[in-house]
């Protein structure tokens, strides 16, 4: 009888051996997932720290037999210091992101992943060029993941003097990839992050050397989100255990639970402990296993909490909504609205919804929908995403006054919380959560209720003007009575006294009804007369 072989593997091997689980399933992926996790880190780095940033996004051609590119993504941030930088990118699962706020990022996992797909089809590391603020010295690395350790192996590491006091970050990948089928994604990636950070500037150089920028359009940066402490709702036994092991001194169970958790006071506590049945006195490391999880069972059921705080989100705001729509598509409508903060499962979250409608948007059979979640744009998996599900299952636009089969309308949606819940670690799809849903159909609704206001007064105006272009028929008969009756019965004086006061009757009467229509203006100027 053969015996099967147990062994076990590092994080940085399992993500090696399955690169689909973070969005790298093929070489066009991998070129559109490298650039999103570069691009999402360099605006974590500057807007979460109240500085507007300026990306560059550059991507070359630098082996053509082997479809070999570069990618390279530099910002205006607060850089990284230089002893965190080997293992930032060469230890997988290792981040400054596990904490309870939002953030773009959630696993620690990204751009190690963009490193470990690197690795697999060609030689070259990955550069790292980084001056933190203030520092006197620029850091330049060059790195690879050791992935049966799960370590960085550091090539090179240099530094020089900071000369013109530059911060920030700029790294450089290569990569096995398919520009012309990635292409059309990263474009549209980053035109949708331009949309909701108009505070942004971005500069992009593509591999055919076409060059677009989006230049800043405001000062205003969101308000940042701050860390906070978990919400009972939200916790469960192993979440316990850890925070407990983390205290450098045992201390009793009451005071852990005021000190450690939003929502509880001295005596939410006491209530607590007294359903759980456990001493208020008595030191966390003593605690079963048994009582911590009738602790647990008791936090999950206690209906006196006060909702997750929203200090740990960062919303985008109605305003900088409204001006990456009008920037970007050029609606007759824009409209936005934030709803108040809600929460599943002891996490808060907060949706935002925009509309834009008309103007120079192409009318489609479909809207154009815009997710957005933490700030991400979100690009593949549309149709599994609940946002797709509300706007084109559940929405019944035709409430909304938008009556035609291929309406030129955009619907926006972004959720923000401190845990999304995404489909897959390739952070592309949001999963159907009951109260997300909800929140979703109610942010849409409250937008497009805006929208019919609009259309309904539009349409009341176009039906006046409709009214009012009949009656301008006249002006011809009303200025020949008008000139018979002031000029008398010389007919040359007649005429043209005629055509003066047409000519400003009609004037008058175009430039009050705000119409511009040329053929209508012809068209009146030619309608004869009977002589007198």
């Amino acid at each position: 009888m053969s015996s099967e072989k147990f062994t076990s593997i590092s994080p940085a091997e399992f993500f090696k051996r399955n690169p689909e689980l973070a969005g790298f399933s093929n070489p066009a992926r991998a070129l559109y997932q490298t650039v999103r996790e570069l691009v999402e880190n360099a605006l974590d780095a500057t807007d979460v720290h109240n500085i507007l940033p300026s990306i560059k996004i550059i991507i070359e051609l630098v082996d053509p037999q082997k479809q070999i590119y570069k990618v390279n993504v530099e910002d205006n941030g607060i850089g990284i210091p230089p002893h965190i930088v080997p293992n930032a990118f060469g230890k997988v699962l290792y981040s400054s992101k596990y904490v309870l706020r939002q953030t773009r990022g959630m696993y620690g996992l990204g751009v190690k992943a963009a490193v470990l797909y690197s690795q697999m089809y060609q030689e070259r590391p990955v550069e790292v060029i980084t001056s933190p603020l203030s520092s006197k010295r620029i850091y330049f690395f060059k790195l690879k993941i050791d992935v049966v350790k799960n370590e960085p192996i550091i090539l090179q590491r240099t530094s020089v003097v900071n000369e013109k006091g530059w911060h920030g970050t700029s790294v450089t990948l290569y990569l096995y990839a398919d520009w012309q089928r990635a292409k059309q994604k990263i474009y549209e990636y980053v035109k949708k992050t331009y949309i909701i950070s108009p505070y942004a500037e971005f500069f992009f150089k593509d591999p055919d050397n076409n060059v677009i920028y989006y230049k800043r359009l405001t000062d205003k940066i969101p308000e940042p989100p701050k860390e906070v402490k978990p919400h009972p709702y939200g916790v469960d036994i192993e979440l316990i255990k850890f925070m407990i092991v983390k205290k450098e001194k045992p201390i009793s169970i009451r005071d852990f639970l005021i000190n450690e958790f939003q929502s509880i006071g001295d005596v939410t506590a006491d209530k607590i402990l007294e359903m759980a049945k456990i001493l208020k006195d008595k030191k966390t490391t003593e605690l079963t296993d048994e009582e911590i999880s009738r602790l647990v069972e008791v936090m999950k059921k206690f209906e006196d909490f006060r909702p997750p705080s929203a200090e740990a989100l960062s919303v985008i705001g109605e305003d900088l909504i409204e001006l990456g729509l009008k920037s970007i598509f050029n609606p007759e409508f824009a409209e936005a609205i934030t709803r108040k903060p809600k929460a599943y499962q002891g996490h808060p979250f907060i949706v935002e919804a925009g509309i834009a409608y008309g103007g120079a948007i192409q009318p489609s059979p479909e809207p154009i929908v815009l997710r957005y979640a933490n700030k991400i744009p979100l690009i593949y998996d549309e149709k599994s995403d609940v946002i797709w599900k509300v706007v084109t299952e559940e929405m019944d636009w035709k409430r909304y006054g938008i009556e035609e089969e291929q309406p030129p309308l955009v619907v926006m949606v972004h959720l923000c919380s401190t845990k999304v819940p995404y489909r897959s670690a390739g952070k592309e799809s949001i999963a159907d959560v009951e109260e997300i849903e909800k929140e979703i159909k109610l942010a849409l609704m409250d937008v497009a209720r805006k929208l019919k206001k609009y259309i309904t007064e539009k349409r009341k105006e176009e039906e006046a003007k409709k009214r009012l272009i009949t009656y301008l028929k006249y002006i011809p008969e009303v200025s020949r009575g008008l000139a018979l009756f002031l000029v008398g019965g010389d007919k040359q004086k007649i005429n043209d006294s005629y055509s003066d006061l047409r000519e400003k009757l009609l004037k008058i009467a175009l430039n009050k009804l705000e119409v511009n229509d040329k053929k209508l203006e012809e068209e009146i100027r030619s309608y004869k007369v009977e002589e007198l």
